[in-house]
């Protein structure tokens, strides 16, 4: 049963909101492909499924910083019992990055309206080392947001209260005046705790009628949705995918 999208609306068109926090995997980079998560799966020599879980089950430590590299691949290694040689882990590290940077159209651009308007953008990103170095070194788009936090970076990872409280502090507003934008329900309900307002993101049709809903006059543009194209998961998974493809981003 599909479960409802959590959110939050002030309907009295007075949104109030002076900065927007936005998740990065499934709300800015789109889901990656069967095809191309499948090329991490075959390394391992398992069905795309069994190393599906023991990959999600994994992941809170390594996007926290805890594990290094190298130490993440060789006890998914272990688990499945495949030896992995020093050119297999640097393929899989080079992979996990490839696959977890393809854009939503429509987003980025959005993010460059909300700084342009005068907002304050934050990205709060649970995400290992490899695509933190990445995206820090390679994405233009990371100087439209005003503060960066990403898990690896400060040991931290969502829905602990505290790196939300990291983001704030570190954009210098309250919860109050914030909005969060992310697709997992457990990150939603922790920033609605906080005294955050919050959309849980499925889609850019479904997020435009979120901001409509609060009088947030800023839009963005484009249809795609996280999931499109021959994915793991679906649309219909996302509002929360416990047990579902979702890398913790």
């Amino acid at each position: 049963m599909r479960e409802t999208p959590v959110s939050t609306e002030r309907r009295n068109g007075s949104h109030g909101i002076t900065a927007v926090i936005l998740d990065y995997g499934l709300v800015l980079a789109r889901c990656p492909t069967v095809e191309e998560f499948g090329r991490l799966a075959e390394m391992f020599n398992v069905s795309f499924d069994t190393f599906y879980e023991l990959w999600e089950a994994s992941r809170g430590p390594y996007d926290r910083g805890d594990l290094t590299a190298d130490e993440y691949w060789l006890k998914l290694a272990a688990q499945t019992g495949t030896a992995l040689d020093r050119e297999q882990i640097e393929m899989l590290r080079k992979i996990e990055v490839e696959i977890w940077t393809h854009p939503i159209p429509g987003m980025f651009d959005w993010v460059s309206q909300l700084r342009a308007a005068g907002l304050k953008t934050g990205l709060l990103s649970n995400m290992p080392w490899d695509l933190v170095n990445h995206v820090r070194t390679n994405c233009r788009w990371m100087e439209n947001f005003t503060f960066k936090t990403l898990s690896a970076e400060v040991r931290l990872i969502k829905p602990d209260p505290a790196i939300y409280q990291h983001a704030l502090n570190g954009l210098g507003v309250s919860a109050a005046e914030t909005l969060f934008v992310d697709d997992r329900g457990p990150n939603i309900r922790a920033a609605l705790a906080l005294g955050m307002r919050a959309i849980q993101f499925l889609s850019i049709p479904q997020l435009k009628d979120g901001l409509e809903a609060m009088g947030f006059p800023l839009l963005p543009s484009g249809e795609e949705s996280p999931a499109s194209g021959s994915t793991v998961a679906s649309a219909d998974d996302q509002p929360d995918r416990q047990s579902k493809f979702s890398v913790l981003l």
